[in-house]
């Protein structure tokens, strides 16, 4: 019985004990949550077009960014995060764009070439007195055998005159002109009745009857020579030549 007893005694003080030992026990902490993730780096681009551009043209600037709550362009400021803009440098130019945010900062570049316009072209040069009398000074044409100047002609024969009045220093010569019909000796003598039909017209006019030479050669320097109407119109003239 005693025995039994000091075995319960004897259980109790170990039950006891164990008990004591887990109450007298430090409890483990839980482990920390995790960090959060660091905020995403920025991101930047940047570019120009045209890249390269004559002096006085301007191009046009172009970026995107992201993560980023501050951007800005060296020369231009501040800008939006994203967006374009024209600009118009004087010289070649490396535009620097740095875009920064809680992540970090990010740089971006673009360049544009500059360069001298072409030189403007040489002046045309002025027309020659000659160049000016061959595009001014038109022949006087006639009918068949005849050396009155036509009504036709007055208009020419006018602007003719205009010409040679405001170019009182000029010297020329009148040809008669023939066509093919009729003997040489005639036909000289009706081309100098043309050619002088004319300068009587132009002195009448107010050209100086000095500036002017006549010299006839009948039907022997057609312009045309076909035989037919048409061709002999262009051969009965007075044709100006410029004195040289």
């Amino acid at each position: 019985m005693k025995q039994q007893r000091l075995k319960w005694i004897t259980l109790i003080f170990a039950l006891g004990a164990v008990m004591m030992l887990g109450a007298c026990k430090k409890k483990v902490a839980p482990p920390p949550p995790p960090p959060p993730p660091p905020p995403a780096a920025p991101t930047a681009s940047l570019s120009a077009y045209p890249d390269a551009i004559q002096k006085g043209q301007s191009t046009t600037l172009t970026w995107q960014t992201s993560n980023a709550t501050d951007v800005s362009i060296d020369g231009i400021g501040a800008v939006q995060a994203n967006g374009s803009q024209q600009v118009t440098p004087a010289d070649s130019t490396t535009y620097h764009l740095t875009a920064k945010g809680p992540g970090g900062t990010q740089d971006a570049t673009a360049r544009v070439t500059v360069t001298a316009p072409p030189p403007p072209p040489p002046p045309a040069p002025s027309p020659t007195e000659e160049e000016l009398f061959a595009r001014n000074v038109h022949d006087i044409y006639f009918d068949y055998d005849k050396y009155d100047v036509r009504a036709d002609q007055q208009s020419t024969l006018q602007g003719d005159i205009d010409f040679l009045r405001q170019h009182p220093n000029v010297q020329f010569t009148i040809e008669g002109h023939c066509d093919e019909r009729g003997s040489t000796e005639y036909n000289l003598a009706l081309g100098d009745n043309r050619a002088n039909s004319v300068k009587s017209a132009l002195v009448q006019g107010g050209v100086s009857a000095g500036n002017i030479k006549t010299i006839s050669y009948g039907k022997e320097k057609p312009v045309c020579t076909e035989s037919n109407e048409q061709c002999w119109q262009q051969n009965r003239r007075g044709h100006f030549v410029y004195g040289k």
